[in-house]
C-alpha cells in the first residue's frame, strides 16, 4: 500500500484521511518463519497529517496456515492485528527518532506494507494446536531424514552400532 505525501496532505488536511484495501504479504511464506501460506491482507484504517508527522492507525485481518505444535498438521490462523505507525518528514528526524519508533520518509511516497508485514511477524503465535479430532492421523510420520518410531517399533529394531555385540552373545548361547 502505498501512497503519496500530497495526497495525504490534501485528503488529511481537516478530517482523517481513510483508507481501505488489499495488501500483498505472500512474501512472508519464504521467510525463516512458522508461517506455510498466507495471501492478501484486509488493511484498514486512518492516517492524521500533524505537522512533520503522520500517524497511522490501521487495522490488520487476514488468515495464515500455521503448524500444529502436536501433530504438524495445517492449522489455519485467523488474526486482526491494530496498529500505529507514525512516519517524519522533517529533514531533522535522526537517531533519537529510531527509538521513539518513528519513521523517516525519504522521496515523496511512503509504502507502508514493509510496516504492514512487520507488524504480522510480531503478532505470529509461539505454537498452535489444531482442533481436528482426526489430526493425528493426518500427521506426517516421516520426512527429509527423519522417521516417527513407536515403543513397538523401537523394541524391534536393533542399533546397527549394537550388532556386532549380538553375535557375541548369540556365540555364547551355541557353546
Amino acid at each position: 500500500m502505498k501512497f503519496t505525501l500530497g495526497e495525504i496532505r490534501k485528503r488529511a488536511y481537516h478530517e482523517p484521511y481513510k483508507f481501505d484495501g488489499q495488501a500483498d504479504v505472500s512474501e512472508l511464506e519464504t521467510m525463516n518463519n512458522d508461517i506455510r501460506e498466507i495471501g492478501s491482507v484486509h488493511v484498514h484504517g486512518t492516517a492524521n497529517d500533524q505537522g512533520d508527522e503522520i500517524i497511522f492507525n490501521f487495522t490488520i485481518n487476514g488468515k495464515m496456515i500455521l503448524p500444529c505444535a502436536r501433530t504438524l498438521v495445517d492449522v489455519p490462523y485467523p488474526f486482526e492485528i491494530e496498529a500505529v505507525e507514525v512516519f517524519s518528514t522533517s529533514p531533522y528526524a535522526g537517531d533519537e527518532d529510531d527509538e521513539d519508533e518513528i519513521h523517516p520518509i525519504n522521496g515523496e511516497v511512503l509504502d507502508l506494507t514493509p510496516y504492514i508485514k512487520e507488524n504480522i511477524i510480531l503478532e505470529v503465535p509461539f505454537r498452535v494446536f489444531s482442533d481436528d479430532e482426526n489430526a493425528t492421523s493426518q500427521a506426517p510420520f516421516e520426512g527429509n531424514g527423519w522417521e516417527f518410531v513407536t515403543e513397538e517399533k523401537n523394541e524391534k529394531k536393533i542399533d546397527p552400532r549394537l550388532k556386532k555385540l549380538e553375535s557375541l552373545l548369540d556365540d555364547k548361547k551355541e557353546k
